[in-house]
C-alpha cells in the first residue's frame, strides 16, 4: 500500500511539476486568443491589475510572455515550434534542473540573440552550443517572413517529449519587434503558484477580478488529456488499498480463528476457573492486534526502504515517450504514511471483533475434552 501511494503520487507530482515548470500554472491572455501558445492578440495589463495579482497569497511569481510560432532552419533541415519570448526577470530556477548543457540566456537592454533549446531539437537539427541558426516568422502584412539569427547558449531535456519538441526560450524583445507590438504589450501573463492544490480556486478568483477582455487558462485545461490520464492513478491507488485491506482483514480473521481453535482446551479451562467471555474475547483481540502491529511495522520498513532505493538509485526505468518520465518517480508525505497506518490498523481491528465473539460459543464441557 505504501509503495502504491508513493509511486502513484510520485508520478502525478513529477509530471505536473514538469508541465508547470515550462508552462506555469495559470495563463492570462486575450479572450480572442486560442488555448495554444501562439500570441496573436496582445494584452496591456495595467499596473493595478498586476499589483492585485501579486497580492494574492497563493501567487509565487508572475512572468510577462510573448510566444510565437516559427520555423527553425539550418543548412540541412528545419523544424517548427514556438519561440517563447521572456525578459531578464524570468525565473529560470524551475527549469535549471533540466538544463544538461550550457547556461540560461543573458538579456540586456539591447536585443539578445541567446536562446535555450531542447535536446530533441538539437539532435534533430544537429545543433550544438554556440552555433547559430535562423528562425522564420510569418507576417500578415508581408509575404516575406521575418528572420532572426539566434545563437544556442543552452540545451535542456525534460524527458517530456511534448514539451521538449515545443519550445525554445529567447528574448521577448525579439518577438515584440517581429510582431511590431508596443513596449507595454505582451502575449500573456504566466502565473506560478506555491501549490497546485490552489489551482482551481485561485484561477476562478483571478478570472472574476480580471478585465472583461482577459481570459484565464489553467495548465490543466492546456494539457487536459495528460491530467485526465494521471488522475486515473487515484482510482488505481484506492483500488489497490481496498484490495490489500480486504486481503489483510481475511488473513487476520483466519489467524484469529486458528488461535481460537488451537486454544479451545485452554478456553474451557479458563471458563471453568471463572474467567468471563468478555475477558477471553479481549485476550484474543489483544493478541491479534499485536500481530497486526508487528505486520504494519514490518510493512512500513519494507515499503519505505523500497521507495528510498528507487528515489536514490532509479532502479526501475521507464520509456519517457510513453510515461513522460525516465524512471519511476516516488513521493510520499508524512501525513499519508500516518493516515494509511491508522486506517489499516483500525479496519483490521474492527475485522477481528466478530470472529472473537466465537469465544462465547465455546461449550465448557466439550472444550475440556477437546484434546
Amino acid at each position: 500500500m505504501i509503495i502504491s501511494v508513493g509511486v502513484g503520487y510520485g508520478m502525478q507530482k513529477e509530471i505536473k511539476d514538469k508541465i508547470s515548470s515550462f508552462e506555469s500554472h495559470i495563463t492570462i491572455q486575450s479572450f480572442n486568443n486560442t488555448i495554444n501558445e501562439n500570441s496573436i492578440n496582445p494584452i496591456s495589463p495595467e499596473l493595478n491589475f498586476i499589483n492585485y495579482l501579486k497580492s494574492i497569497p497563493e501567487v509565487k511569481n508572475i512572468e510577462k510572455i510573448i510566444s510565437k510560432f516559427g520555423v527553425v532552419r539550418t543548412s540541412q533541415d528545419f523544424d517548427g515550434l514556438y519561440f517563447k519570448g521572456i525578459d531578464k526577470n524570468y525565473d529560470f530556477n524551475r527549469i535549471k534542473k533540466y538544463i544538461i548543457d550550457g547556461k540560461t540566456p543573458l538579456f540586456s537592454e539591447n536585443f539578445s540573440n541567446d536562446v535555450l533549446i531542447s535536446k530533441t531539437l538539437a539532435d534533430k537539427l544537429d545543433l550544438k552550443l554556440d552555433e547559430s541558426f535562423q528562425m522564420l516568422f510569418s507576417r500578415s502584412d508581408n509575404q516575406n517572413p521575418s528572420i532572426l539569427k539566434l545563437v544556442v547558449v543552452g540545451i535542456y531535456e525534460s524527458g517530456f517529449e511534448e514539451l521538449d519538441s515545443k519550445f525554445i526560450f529567447g528574448d521577448i524583445k525579439q518577438i515584440r519587434r517581429v510582431s511590431k507590438w508596443k513596449k507595454n504589450q505582451i502575449g500573456s501573463l504566466e502565473i506560478q503558484l506555491y501549490s497546485q492544490r490552489d489551482l482551481e480556486s485561485t484561477s476562478e478568483s483571478i478570472f472574476l477580478n480580471s478585465p472583461s477582455d482577459f481570459d484565464v487558462v489553467t495548465v490543466k485545461e492546456k494539457y487536459y488529456s495528460v491530467y485526465e490520464w494521471i488522475e486515473l492513478f487515484d482510482k488505481n491507488i484506492y483500488a489497490i488499498i481496498f484490495i490489500m485491506i480486504l486481503v489483510a482483514s481475511v488473513n487476520i480473521i483466519s489467524v484469529l480463528l486458528v488461535l481460537i481453535i488451537e486454544r479451545t482446551n485452554m478456553i474451557g479451562i479458563l471458563k471453568a476457573l471463572g474467567v468471563s467471555n468478555k475477558s477471553l474475547q479481549k485476550f484474543f483481540i489483544y493478541t491479534s492486534s499485536y500481530l497486526i502491529f508487528i505486520g504494519i511495522l514490518i510493512g512500513n520498513l519494507i515499503g519505505l526502504s523500497i521507495l528510498y532505493i528507487q528515489h536514490k538509485y532509479k532502479v526501475i526505468s521507464l520509456d519517457p515517450k510513453i510515461y513522460y518520465v525516465e524512471s519511476v518517480p516516488v513521493f510520499i508525505e508524512f501525513y499519508q504514511i500516518i493516515g494509511l497506518n491508522i486506517i489499516v490498523l483500525f479496519l483490521c481491528i474492527i475485522s477481528i471483533y466478530t470472529p472473537s465473539l466465537l469465544v462465547s460459543r465455546v461449550n465448557l464441557k466439550d472444550s475440556i475434552k477437546f484434546n
